[in-house]
Protein backbone atom coordinates (compact mmCIF):
# COMPACT_ATOMS: atom_id res chain seq x y z
CA UNK A 1 0.00 0.00 0.00
CA UNK A 2 1.12 3.87 -0.62
CA UNK A 3 3.45 4.85 2.33
CA UNK A 4 1.67 7.27 4.95
CA UNK A 5 2.11 8.94 7.79
CA UNK A 6 2.68 7.76 11.29
CA UNK A 7 -0.55 9.27 12.53
CA UNK A 8 -3.36 9.92 9.48
CA UNK A 9 -5.58 12.90 9.61
CA UNK A 10 -9.66 11.85 9.48
CA UNK A 11 -9.51 13.60 5.66
CA UNK A 12 -6.53 11.91 5.04
CA UNK A 13 -7.92 8.26 5.90
CA UNK A 14 -11.26 9.09 4.20
CA UNK A 15 -9.23 9.69 1.24
CA UNK A 16 -7.21 6.44 1.32
CA UNK A 17 -10.44 4.42 1.75
CA UNK A 18 -12.13 6.29 -0.42
CA UNK A 19 -9.40 5.94 -3.15
CA UNK A 20 -9.51 1.84 -2.68
CA UNK A 21 -13.27 1.38 -3.45
CA UNK A 22 -13.70 -1.11 -5.84
CA UNK A 23 -16.68 -0.39 -8.39
CA UNK A 24 -20.40 -1.43 -7.80
CA UNK A 25 -21.53 -4.78 -8.43
CA UNK A 26 -24.48 -6.00 -10.99
CA UNK A 27 -26.93 -3.78 -11.96
CA UNK A 28 -30.09 -5.48 -11.21
CA UNK A 29 -33.84 -4.42 -13.07
CA UNK A 30 -35.87 -4.36 -9.50
CA UNK A 31 -39.75 -3.84 -9.46
CA UNK A 32 -40.02 0.20 -8.47
CA UNK A 33 -41.93 -0.78 -5.59
CA UNK A 34 -39.68 -3.12 -4.08
CA UNK A 35 -36.62 0.08 -4.58
CA UNK A 36 -36.61 1.49 -1.31
CA UNK A 37 -33.41 2.07 -0.06
CA UNK A 38 -31.53 0.99 -3.27
CA UNK A 39 -28.98 2.81 -5.44
CA UNK A 40 -29.93 3.82 -8.79
CA UNK A 41 -27.73 2.81 -11.21
CA UNK A 42 -28.46 4.69 -14.30
CA UNK A 43 -30.33 8.10 -14.51
CA UNK A 44 -33.62 7.94 -15.59
CA UNK A 45 -35.81 9.89 -18.06
CA UNK A 46 -39.34 10.85 -18.35
CA UNK A 47 -41.22 9.60 -21.89
CA UNK A 48 -44.48 11.29 -21.14
CA UNK A 49 -45.45 15.13 -19.77
CA UNK A 50 -46.86 15.27 -16.33
CA UNK A 51 -49.83 16.27 -16.29
CA UNK A 52 -49.92 14.79 -19.86
CA UNK A 53 -52.96 17.01 -20.23
CA UNK A 54 -53.58 20.98 -19.64
CA UNK A 55 -56.33 20.06 -15.80
CA UNK A 56 -58.31 21.68 -13.68
CA UNK A 57 -56.37 22.38 -10.27
CA UNK A 58 -59.65 22.50 -8.33
CA UNK A 59 -63.52 21.60 -8.33
CA UNK A 60 -65.25 24.46 -10.03
CA UNK A 61 -66.21 24.97 -13.35
CA UNK A 62 -64.37 26.17 -17.02
CA UNK A 63 -65.38 29.06 -18.37
CA UNK A 64 -64.74 31.44 -21.41
CA UNK A 65 -62.99 34.57 -20.80
CA UNK A 66 -65.27 35.71 -23.48
CA UNK A 67 -68.20 34.99 -22.14
CA UNK A 68 -67.83 36.75 -19.21
CA UNK A 69 -66.29 39.98 -20.61
CA UNK A 70 -69.32 40.61 -22.15
CA UNK A 71 -70.91 41.00 -18.68
CA UNK A 72 -72.88 37.99 -18.50
CA UNK A 73 -72.05 36.30 -14.73
CA UNK A 74 -74.74 33.37 -15.28
CA UNK A 75 -73.71 30.34 -17.76
CA UNK A 76 -75.42 27.19 -18.55
CA UNK A 77 -73.71 24.11 -17.39
CA UNK A 78 -73.90 22.18 -20.77
CA UNK A 79 -71.34 19.07 -19.22
CA UNK A 80 -69.81 17.36 -16.15
CA UNK A 81 -66.12 16.35 -16.22
CA UNK A 82 -64.82 14.08 -13.71
CA UNK A 83 -61.00 12.97 -13.41
CA UNK A 84 -59.98 10.41 -15.76
CA UNK A 85 -62.50 11.52 -18.62
CA UNK A 86 -62.27 14.08 -21.45
CA UNK A 87 -64.99 16.71 -21.88
CA UNK A 88 -66.31 18.25 -25.24
CA UNK A 89 -65.07 21.53 -26.97
CA UNK A 90 -66.34 24.34 -24.41
CA UNK A 91 -69.40 26.12 -26.85
CA UNK A 92 -69.79 29.77 -26.20
CA UNK A 93 -72.08 30.59 -23.64
CA UNK A 94 -71.27 27.34 -21.28
CA UNK A 95 -69.45 26.26 -18.45
CA UNK A 96 -68.49 22.86 -17.33
CA UNK A 97 -68.58 21.34 -14.47
CA UNK A 98 -64.94 20.59 -13.71
CA UNK A 99 -63.58 18.29 -11.07
CA UNK A 100 -59.88 18.24 -9.60
CA UNK A 101 -57.45 16.41 -11.92
CA UNK A 102 -59.83 16.56 -14.68
CA UNK A 103 -58.76 17.22 -18.28
CA UNK A 104 -59.94 21.02 -19.18
CA UNK A 105 -61.62 21.06 -22.36
CA UNK A 106 -60.66 22.89 -25.65
CA UNK A 107 -61.92 26.51 -25.38
CA UNK A 108 -61.73 26.70 -21.62
CA UNK A 109 -59.66 29.96 -20.45
CA UNK A 110 -59.80 29.71 -16.53
CA UNK A 111 -61.31 27.37 -13.41
CA UNK A 112 -63.30 29.14 -11.55
CA UNK A 113 -62.93 27.71 -8.19
CA UNK A 114 -66.70 26.11 -6.63
CA UNK A 115 -66.74 28.73 -3.81
CA UNK A 116 -67.04 31.23 -5.75
CA UNK A 117 -70.16 30.26 -7.72
CA UNK A 118 -73.29 29.75 -7.33
CA UNK A 119 -75.14 26.75 -8.92
CA UNK A 120 -79.15 27.26 -9.83
CA UNK A 121 -80.50 24.23 -11.55
CA UNK A 122 -78.32 23.85 -14.79
CA UNK A 123 -76.91 27.54 -14.64
CA UNK A 124 -74.14 28.60 -13.05
CA UNK A 125 -73.70 32.33 -11.81
CA UNK A 126 -69.78 32.88 -11.25
CA UNK A 127 -69.64 35.53 -8.40
CA UNK A 128 -65.93 36.23 -9.21
CA UNK A 129 -64.19 36.30 -12.37
CA UNK A 130 -60.92 34.71 -13.12
CA UNK A 131 -57.41 35.76 -14.57
CA UNK A 132 -56.75 33.72 -17.84
CA UNK A 133 -55.24 30.70 -16.78
CA UNK A 134 -56.40 30.70 -13.32
CA UNK A 135 -56.37 27.01 -11.68
CA UNK A 136 -55.04 25.40 -14.89
CA UNK A 137 -52.07 23.31 -14.21
CA UNK A 138 -50.52 23.29 -18.04
CA UNK A 139 -49.34 20.09 -19.19
CA UNK A 140 -45.70 18.65 -18.91
CA UNK A 141 -45.45 22.10 -15.94
CA UNK A 142 -44.11 19.40 -13.15
CA UNK A 143 -42.62 16.98 -15.59
CA UNK A 144 -41.79 17.30 -19.75
CA UNK A 145 -40.67 14.62 -22.01
CA UNK A 146 -37.23 14.40 -22.44
CA UNK A 147 -36.10 15.33 -19.14
CA UNK A 148 -34.10 13.76 -16.18
CA UNK A 149 -36.11 12.84 -13.39
CA UNK A 150 -33.61 11.10 -11.20
CA UNK A 151 -29.83 10.79 -11.26
CA UNK A 152 -27.68 7.73 -10.96
CA UNK A 153 -26.06 7.13 -7.86
CA UNK A 154 -28.79 8.37 -5.06
CA UNK A 155 -30.56 6.06 -2.88
CA UNK A 156 -34.06 5.84 -3.55
CA UNK A 157 -36.39 6.98 -0.69
CA UNK A 158 -40.30 7.01 -0.98
CA UNK A 159 -40.35 10.38 -3.31
CA UNK A 160 -38.24 8.87 -5.51
CA UNK A 161 -39.98 6.08 -5.75
CA UNK A 162 -42.91 7.70 -6.48
CA UNK A 163 -41.59 10.06 -9.14
CA UNK A 164 -40.29 7.27 -10.88
CA UNK A 165 -44.33 5.87 -10.83
CA UNK A 166 -45.27 8.70 -11.95
CA UNK A 167 -43.81 8.46 -15.24
CA UNK A 168 -44.76 5.08 -15.72
CA UNK A 169 -41.52 3.10 -14.81
CA UNK A 170 -42.46 -0.26 -13.28
CA UNK A 171 -38.95 -1.18 -12.70
CA UNK A 172 -36.07 0.38 -12.12
CA UNK A 173 -31.62 -0.11 -12.60
CA UNK A 174 -30.02 -0.30 -8.81
CA UNK A 175 -26.76 -1.93 -7.93
CA UNK A 176 -26.99 -5.25 -5.84
CA UNK A 177 -26.91 -4.91 -2.78
CA UNK A 178 -23.11 -5.00 -1.11
CA UNK A 179 -22.48 -8.07 1.18
CA UNK A 180 -20.78 -7.78 4.49
CA UNK A 181 -19.32 -10.60 6.31
CA UNK A 182 -18.61 -9.55 10.13
CA UNK A 183 -17.25 -11.44 12.80
CA UNK A 184 -16.01 -10.98 16.30
CA UNK A 185 -13.42 -12.27 18.43
CA UNK A 186 -12.69 -12.75 22.06
CA UNK A 187 -13.62 -15.40 24.44
CA UNK A 188 -15.02 -12.81 26.65
CA UNK A 189 -17.41 -11.74 24.76
CA UNK A 190 -21.23 -13.78 24.85
CA UNK A 191 -24.36 -13.22 23.10
CA UNK A 192 -27.53 -11.57 25.18
CA UNK A 193 -29.41 -13.82 26.76
CA UNK A 194 -27.09 -15.89 28.10
CA UNK A 195 -25.36 -15.69 31.49
CA UNK A 196 -22.55 -13.59 32.41
CA UNK A 197 -19.42 -15.56 34.04
CA UNK A 198 -16.54 -13.49 35.52
CA UNK A 199 -14.87 -11.50 33.39
CA UNK A 200 -17.36 -11.81 30.40
CA UNK A 201 -19.10 -9.45 28.76
CA UNK A 202 -22.00 -8.97 26.72
CA UNK A 203 -21.51 -8.69 22.56
CA UNK A 204 -23.11 -4.99 21.83
CA UNK A 205 -20.51 -4.05 18.69
CA UNK A 206 -22.30 -6.96 17.22
CA UNK A 207 -25.69 -5.49 17.55
CA UNK A 208 -24.31 -1.90 16.59
CA UNK A 209 -22.73 -3.08 13.32
CA UNK A 210 -25.38 -5.11 11.87
CA UNK A 211 -27.53 -2.45 12.65
CA UNK A 212 -25.31 0.27 11.14
CA UNK A 213 -24.88 -2.27 8.38
CA UNK A 214 -28.82 -2.88 7.83
CA UNK A 215 -29.26 0.51 7.83
CA UNK A 216 -27.43 1.41 4.72
CA UNK A 217 -28.81 -1.50 2.77
CA UNK A 218 -25.86 -4.00 2.97
CA UNK A 219 -27.25 -7.16 2.64
CA UNK A 220 -24.99 -8.69 6.38
CA UNK A 221 -23.14 -12.19 6.77
CA UNK A 222 -23.08 -12.58 10.30
CA UNK A 223 -20.32 -14.96 10.83
CA UNK A 224 -20.58 -14.96 14.44
CA UNK A 225 -18.46 -15.17 17.22
CA UNK A 226 -14.68 -16.70 16.52
CA UNK A 227 -12.46 -18.26 19.48
CA UNK A 228 -9.32 -16.67 20.17
CA UNK A 229 -7.50 -18.83 17.63
CA UNK A 230 -5.31 -18.36 14.90
CA UNK A 231 -6.69 -21.10 12.78
CA UNK A 232 -10.26 -20.55 13.46
CA UNK A 233 -9.28 -16.99 12.75
CA UNK A 234 -7.55 -17.76 9.41
CA UNK A 235 -10.42 -20.11 8.63
CA UNK A 236 -13.67 -17.84 9.26
CA UNK A 237 -11.60 -15.03 7.10
CA UNK A 238 -11.18 -17.35 4.21
CA UNK A 239 -15.17 -17.66 4.39
CA UNK A 240 -16.09 -14.77 4.62
CA UNK A 241 -13.48 -13.72 1.49
CA UNK A 242 -15.44 -16.23 -0.40
CA UNK A 243 -18.77 -14.77 0.05
CA UNK A 244 -18.58 -11.40 1.06
CA UNK A 245 -17.77 -7.65 -0.84
CA UNK A 246 -16.29 -6.39 2.23
CA UNK A 247 -15.11 -8.40 5.70
CA UNK A 248 -15.53 -5.79 9.00
CA UNK A 249 -14.42 -6.65 12.28
CA UNK A 250 -13.99 -5.20 15.41
CA UNK A 251 -11.29 -5.53 17.71
CA UNK A 252 -8.38 -8.23 17.68
CA UNK A 253 -6.10 -6.25 15.72
CA UNK A 254 -3.71 -4.85 18.45
CA UNK A 255 -0.41 -6.65 18.74
CA UNK A 256 -1.20 -8.68 21.66
CA UNK A 257 -1.23 -12.89 22.12
CA UNK A 258 -4.97 -13.47 22.17
CA UNK A 259 -5.62 -10.81 19.04
CA UNK A 260 -5.59 -13.22 16.33
CA UNK A 261 -6.86 -11.17 13.56
CA UNK A 262 -3.88 -9.34 12.04
CA UNK A 263 -1.31 -12.51 11.92
CA UNK A 264 -4.47 -13.83 10.31
CA UNK A 265 -5.15 -11.51 7.42
CA UNK A 266 -1.56 -10.96 6.95
CA UNK A 267 -1.18 -14.65 6.05
CA UNK A 268 -4.09 -14.93 4.23
CA UNK A 269 -3.76 -11.73 2.53
CA UNK A 270 -2.42 -7.96 3.38
CA UNK A 271 -2.99 -5.46 6.31
CA UNK A 272 -2.13 -2.06 7.13
CA UNK A 273 -2.94 -1.12 10.95
CA UNK A 274 -3.49 3.27 10.94
CA UNK A 275 -4.00 5.34 13.51
CA UNK A 276 -5.88 8.01 13.05
CA UNK A 277 -5.87 11.41 14.76
CA UNK A 278 -9.42 11.53 15.70
CA UNK A 279 -11.02 10.73 18.98
CA UNK A 280 -12.71 8.36 19.61
CA UNK A 281 -11.49 6.00 17.12
CA UNK A 282 -8.01 5.67 17.14
CA UNK A 283 -6.65 2.39 15.75
CA UNK A 284 -8.09 1.02 12.32
CA UNK A 285 -7.19 -1.64 9.88
CA UNK A 286 -7.39 -2.12 6.42
CA UNK A 287 -6.57 -4.81 3.99
CA UNK A 288 -7.54 -7.49 2.03
CA UNK A 289 -7.90 -10.72 2.15
CA UNK A 290 -7.48 -12.16 -1.67
CA UNK A 291 -9.54 -9.70 -3.38
CA UNK A 292 -12.00 -9.18 -0.74
CA UNK A 293 -11.44 -5.76 1.04
CA UNK A 294 -10.82 -5.56 5.20
CA UNK A 295 -11.59 -3.12 7.96
CA UNK A 296 -10.61 -3.66 11.51
CA UNK A 297 -12.75 -1.22 13.42
CA UNK A 298 -11.58 -0.58 17.53
CA UNK A 299 -13.09 -2.61 20.14
CA UNK A 300 -14.10 -0.13 22.41
CA UNK A 301 -18.12 0.67 21.81
CA UNK A 302 -18.75 4.31 21.02
CA UNK A 303 -14.68 4.03 19.14
CA UNK A 304 -16.56 1.33 16.92
CA UNK A 305 -19.54 3.50 16.21
CA UNK A 306 -17.70 6.60 15.66
CA UNK A 307 -15.06 5.30 13.34
CA UNK A 308 -17.48 3.07 11.11
CA UNK A 309 -20.08 6.40 10.54
CA UNK A 310 -16.90 9.03 9.79
CA UNK A 311 -14.89 6.52 7.60
CA UNK A 312 -16.54 3.42 6.53
CA UNK A 313 -19.88 4.59 5.43
CA UNK A 314 -18.28 6.85 3.48
CA UNK A 315 -16.94 4.24 2.06
CA UNK A 316 -19.39 1.54 1.74
CA UNK A 317 -21.50 4.33 0.12
CA UNK A 318 -19.10 4.74 -2.36
CA UNK A 319 -19.01 0.93 -3.14
CA UNK A 320 -22.76 0.91 -3.19
CA UNK A 321 -22.40 3.41 -6.10
CA UNK A 322 -23.68 6.36 -4.78
CA UNK A 323 -22.41 9.40 -6.19
CA UNK A 324 -22.67 12.15 -2.30
CA UNK A 325 -21.49 10.07 0.50
CA UNK A 326 -20.38 13.60 2.79
CA UNK A 327 -22.94 14.13 5.08
CA UNK A 328 -24.40 17.82 5.52
CA UNK A 329 -23.41 19.65 8.79
CA UNK A 330 -25.01 22.09 10.57
CA UNK A 331 -23.95 25.53 12.31
CA UNK A 332 -25.28 25.27 15.65
CA UNK A 333 -24.76 27.65 18.84
CA UNK A 334 -22.63 25.54 21.65
CA UNK A 335 -24.69 25.28 24.96
CA UNK A 336 -21.50 24.31 26.24
CA UNK A 337 -17.71 25.10 27.35
CA UNK A 338 -14.66 22.35 25.75
CA UNK A 339 -11.83 23.82 27.39
CA UNK A 340 -9.47 20.71 26.52
CA UNK A 341 -7.66 20.80 23.60
CA UNK A 342 -6.25 18.08 21.83
CA UNK A 343 -4.16 17.36 18.98
CA UNK A 344 -6.74 15.14 17.26
CA UNK A 345 -10.00 16.00 15.97
CA UNK A 346 -12.70 15.35 18.32
CA UNK A 347 -16.46 14.35 17.94
CA UNK A 348 -18.24 14.59 21.00
CA UNK A 349 -21.68 13.04 21.30
CA UNK A 350 -24.19 15.92 21.62
CA UNK A 351 -27.76 16.50 21.25
CA UNK A 352 -30.32 19.04 20.33
CA UNK A 353 -31.92 21.33 22.71
CA UNK A 354 -34.35 24.34 21.95
CA UNK A 355 -32.78 27.48 24.04
CA UNK A 356 -35.51 30.64 25.66
CA UNK A 357 -35.40 32.17 22.44
CA UNK A 358 -36.51 29.12 20.46
CA UNK A 359 -33.64 29.17 19.03
CA UNK A 360 -31.73 25.47 18.16
CA UNK A 361 -28.38 24.68 20.32
CA UNK A 362 -26.18 21.63 21.29
CA UNK A 363 -25.31 20.33 24.28
CA UNK A 364 -22.89 17.46 25.39
CA UNK A 365 -23.29 14.20 26.96
CA UNK A 366 -21.59 14.66 30.01
CA UNK A 367 -19.69 11.44 29.99
CA UNK A 368 -17.45 11.81 26.64
CA UNK A 369 -15.27 8.45 27.09
CA UNK A 370 -14.88 5.66 24.48
CA UNK A 371 -16.87 2.97 26.53
CA UNK A 372 -19.98 5.03 27.35
CA UNK A 373 -22.43 3.67 24.60
CA UNK A 374 -25.41 5.39 26.24
CA UNK A 375 -23.85 8.70 24.92
CA UNK A 376 -24.23 7.14 21.66
CA UNK A 377 -28.02 6.69 22.22
CA UNK A 378 -28.68 10.05 24.17
CA UNK A 379 -27.06 12.11 21.86
CA UNK A 380 -28.51 13.73 17.89
CA UNK A 381 -25.27 13.50 16.30
CA UNK A 382 -21.64 14.44 17.13
CA UNK A 383 -19.91 17.94 17.72
CA UNK A 384 -17.21 18.39 15.17
CA UNK A 385 -13.60 19.98 17.24
CA UNK A 386 -10.89 20.86 14.81
CA UNK A 387 -7.27 20.00 15.84
CA UNK A 388 -5.64 22.41 18.87
CA UNK A 389 -9.37 23.86 19.03
CA UNK A 390 -10.89 25.41 22.52
CA UNK A 391 -15.37 25.61 22.43
CA UNK A 392 -16.84 28.34 24.64
CA UNK A 393 -20.52 28.57 25.12
CA UNK A 394 -22.39 30.54 22.54
CA UNK A 395 -19.63 29.79 20.17
CA UNK A 396 -21.12 28.31 16.40
CA UNK A 397 -19.94 24.76 16.33
CA UNK A 398 -19.97 22.16 13.34
CA UNK A 399 -22.89 19.24 14.25
CA UNK A 400 -23.23 16.57 12.21
CA UNK A 401 -27.14 14.43 12.49
CA UNK A 402 -27.17 11.09 13.09
CA UNK A 403 -30.19 11.38 10.54
CA UNK A 404 -26.80 12.42 8.16
CA UNK A 405 -24.76 9.87 9.68
CA UNK A 406 -26.79 6.48 9.78
CA UNK A 407 -28.06 6.03 6.28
Amino acid sequence: MDKKPNMLSADQALAFLLDRVRQPGEIEQVATAETLGRVLAEHQVSAINVPPLDNSAMDGYAVRLADLSAGSTRLRVAQRIPAGTVGQPLEAGTAARIFTGAPVPAGCDAVVMQENCSAEGDMVAINKSPNMGENIRRAGEDIAVGAEILPAGIRLRPQEMGLAASVGLARLPVFRRLKVATFFTGDEIVMPGQPLEPGQIYNSNRFVLTGLLQALGCEVIDLGIVQDDFAATVKVLEQAAASADLIITSGGVSVGEEDHVKSAVEKVGKLDLWKIAIKPGKPLAFGSVGSTPFIGLPGNPVSAFVTFILLVRPFILRSQGMAVTAPQALSLKADFDWLKSDKRREFLRARLHMAEDGSIDVQLYPNQGSGVLTSTAWADGLVEVAEGTLIRRGETVRFLPFSELLN
